[in-house]
């Protein structure tokens, strides 16, 4: 597991980035746990986690058949630098109308690599479709966005997560949390990052309370350990499911900055929450603190 935080190619609104070092402190699994992300969104946590064994699922078609070319060779870092490059130039040239025109053509064609040229190029870096599964998120303007140190770094990005695909044994499927959770079983691992509920979503599903003591039920079925990513309260509402529905588990919190509000007066502190269903002792914790690269299962072998 490296120390360093590795941001995938594909980015997400609330992408786990900043929280993957308390979520890989927090997580109790060695080489033999099986992963199983059933909302893998950016894949963010779970690429820095490196399993070698894992099944990355998620309800959005095109993250999973991005992830799957990437598999199977079709998606390459030198496909990627082609593909960007060319784009870039005919981007900078047509601007907002070549952005749109794009957008038409993945609408239409589902081209993954269409996909990442839009995450890149649209504002803000969201994923969002509407009722018809198009995407709709608009241009992000910046004509230039695909300058030659851009494009290296996304496809260092690819190159990354390649490496990881073929060093590892890791499934990428198109299906819903409940067919991913019933997949596990007491020897598993399962992280869960939902929707948030309570809060605007715009993801390729709705989320609503129905959808959320799903996941729990589901979670408490599957006898598993697993931890759930949600929020915990911000400076004008708290949430109100931890006390219900997540009654019966452990809690971690923390506070992060989003950065994904249009205007810089909707971008606020969040306490985060991680929902688990096993307890993270004070001593394990003050362990934890003092050593920033240890996880529970090294926590495990040395108490």
């Amino acid at each position: 597991m490296n120390s360093r935080v590795f941001v995938p190619p594909l980015k997400t609104q609330g992408i786990k980035t900043k929280l993957v070092p308390l979520i890989r402190q927090n997580i109790i699994a060695d080489e033999d746990t099986k992963w199983i992300e059933p909302f893998m969104g950016s894949g963010v946590v779970g690429f820095n986690v490196e399993p070698s064994c894992a099944v990355f699922s998620d309800t959005n078609p095109h993250i999973i058949a991005f992830y799957n070319q990437i598999k199977s060779g079709a998606i390459t870092p030198y496909v990627v630098r082609a593909f960007l490059e060319r784009e870039g130039k005919l981007l900078e040239q047509g601007d907002d109308a070549y952005y749109y025109a794009v957008r038409k053509r993945f609408n239409a064609e589902h081209d993954p690599l269409d996909f990442l040229f839009l995450n890149r190029a649209c504002f803000n870096g969201m994923i969002r479709f509407n009722r018809d599964r198009e995407f709709n998120v608009p241009y992000g303007h910046k004509p230039q966005r695909f300058a030659k140190a851009y494009v290296t770094k996304i496809v260092n990005q690819v190159a990354h997560v390649s490496q990881l695909i073929k060093n590892n044994s890791w499934e990428f499927l198109c299906q819903s949390f409940e067919e991913t959770i019933a997949m596990a079983d007491s020897s598993c691992f399962i992280y869960c990052d939902p929707p948030y509920i309570g809060r605007h979503v715009d993801y390729y599903d709705s989320w609503d309370e129905e959808s959320e003591i799903a996941l729990h039920n589901a979670l408490i079925k599957s006898k598993a350990r697993f931890m759930v990513s949600t929020w915990d309260h911000n400076d004008f509402r708290k949430n109100d499911y931890i006390q219900t529905v997540w009654q019966d588990c452990n809690i971690i919190t923390h506070e992060h900055f989003y950065h994904i509000g249009a205007k810089e007066t909707n971008r606020n502190a969040i306490v985060e929450a991680l929902l688990t269903n096993y307890v993270v002792t004070g001593e394990q914790n003050a362990l934890l603190q003092r050593n920033e690269q240890m996880t529970l299962f090294d926590v495990a072998a040395v108490m």
